[in-house]
């Protein structure tokens, strides 16, 4: 991907990649730290971005059949007790209520850092016979998990997200709809609107969600070859079921437990867009995702040139096209660039007195920095189709660099060295736990297991057939 024309006013990647990180989230006004150390404040333009990442996802988990509750923020501590296991994954990150309007307690509250154990008490509520399966739900929350190593967007004590949780009558209903959201909801979603590949898997039993029996997850490749874990599927068999008494009425009068599933993603989503896509110019955001897919830059603060702007806001509008015009003369028009750039907006259309005469304007790639000199009376129809073609473009690179940076290896210490630069993938026949531990060690972990082929593994599949994918991380 070629640098932006102009000078970037940011650390270079290459030199120091968390400082750029940083700088992107500072200059292109995506967030801030807020007041208590570990919490985000989202600025409006990184909110418009997690507000399209919302859209999108909401658009895909409703297709699945599933529809949105909100549960309560407060979860009582005895809900957590009832689930030994997941209470233990949780413990150092939870946040507790001890004194409310004046006075202590008499049972302490926990902030939700998730919601298996409210969703498991309404369910068990909810559902009473077989007909009344699946319950399929979702919701849009905050959640605190007390964060020792705050990082915007990747790791706050305190972030946004969704997390859907099901309940069905047998164990393959359960695993099939965690696959189907994996896949129909995270894995499309990643891949056609934020145009990142993603590494579809399973964790290991070190790494799997606290009370699961299996953890699908996304695993993406940032620019620095570090990996992301940007959505998770879990099926938790019948643990919370067990915990809740979450049962039903079978077609002849038997009282079954219920099989259940939760998923979720969250504004680390941002995170990934950033290392993913972003250059040395800054952020690089892909046309599906755009709040704003083209900007309209007014050279001179010009009447000729103005009406010629509002002509062409028109016109694009009425294409479908998310345009922001910026007319703010006032301010130089290279700043103003640079501003564009480094918010990542996939097209900019500059115009100035030159351009209205001459009926002809170029449309800049942020991608590449490519000038498309652009008739007036065509800008409709090209803007689409560069568009379209920019979202091509960066899905493209983004395989590429999966590719270029993931090789597999035959041993461990062949897998050590080759996921300092990226991903390694190594037989789980050779690693095994013995061999896990010992990555561990170098703060490599695995991401996930595949198949040979690199899919997602069924579950009947035998161990020696798995291959396992080892990386750094975020």
């Amino acid at each position: 991907m070629a640098t932006p024309r102009r000078g970037s006013i940011l650390t270079p990647r290459a030199d120091d990649f968390p400082r750029w990180y940083q700088e992107v989230l500072d200059k292109a006004q995506l967030a801030d730290n807020g007041p208590v150390r570990g919490t985000m404040v989202i600025r409006p333009y990184g909110y418009s971005l997690w507000e399209r990442i919302q859209s999108e996802i909401d658009t895909r988990i409703k297709r699945a059949g599933a529809e949105n509750v909100y549960l309560p923020l407060f979860i009582p501590e005895d809900y957590l007790k009832r689930e030994a296991e997941h209470v233990e994954g949780f413990s150092p990150e939870l946040a507790v209520v001890t004194h409310a309007g004046g006075k202590e307690l008499t049972e302490p509250l926990v902030v939700r850092p998730t919601s298996e154990t409210v969703f498991g008490e309404l369910m068990a509520k909810w559902v009473q016979s077989h007909r009344d399966l699946p319950l399929l739900l979702n919701q849009w929350a905050n959640v605190v998990r007390w964060e020792m190593r705050p990082r915007l967007f990747l790791r706050t004590s305190e972030f946004l997200w969704q997390e859907g949780h099901t309940a069905h009558a047998t164990y393959e209903d359960a695993a099939a709809y965690a696959r189907r959201i994996h896949l129909e909801v995270y894995r499309d979603f990643l891949r056609s609107v934020l145009a990142l590949p993603v590494l579809v898997g399973v964790k290991t039993a070190r790494e799997r969600f606290a009370g699961a029996i299996n953890t699908l997850t996304c695993e993406a490749m940032m620019g620095d070859g570090k990996a992301l874990q940007v959505a998770t599927s879990h099926e938790l068999g019948q643990n919370f079921a067990k915990a809740f008494d979450m049962t039903f009425s079978d077609a002849d009068g038997q009282r079954r437990l219920c099989w259940t599933t939760s998923w979720g993603s969250s504004t680390r989503i941002v995170g990934g867009l950033i290392m993913g896509h972003g250059d040395d110019g800054g952020l690089v955001v892909p046309p599906r995702l755009a709040p704003v897919q083209v900007v309209l830059l007014a050279v001179k603060d010009d009447p000729a040139v103005l009406a010629a702007i509002r002509d062409q806001a028109e016109r694009l509008e009425h294409a479908g096209v998310r345009v922001r015009v910026d007319d703010n003369a006032g301010k130089g028009f290279g700043r103003r660039v640079t501003d564009w750039e480094l918010k990542g907006v996939p097209l900019r259309l500059e115009i100035g007195p030159r351009d209205v005469e001459a009926g002809r304007f170029d449309v800049v790639r942020r991608d590449t920095g490519e000038r498309v000199p652009t008739e007036a009376g065509a800008t409709a129809r090209v803007v689409p189709e560069l568009l379209e073609t920019v979202q091509r473009g960066l899905l493209a690179s983004a395989q590429d660099r999966l590719a270029a940076r993931t090789v597999s290896t035959e041993s461990i210490e062949e897998a050590r060295e080759a996921a300092r630069l990226g991903f390694a993938r190594i037989p789980w026949r050779i690693l095994g736990e013995e061999g896990e531990r010992s990555l561990a060690t170098d703060a490599i972990t695995v991401r996930c297991l595949q198949t040979a082929d690199g899919r997602l593994p069924p579950d009947t599949v035998a161990d020696d057939d798995l291959v396992a994918v080892v990386g750094r991380s975020y």
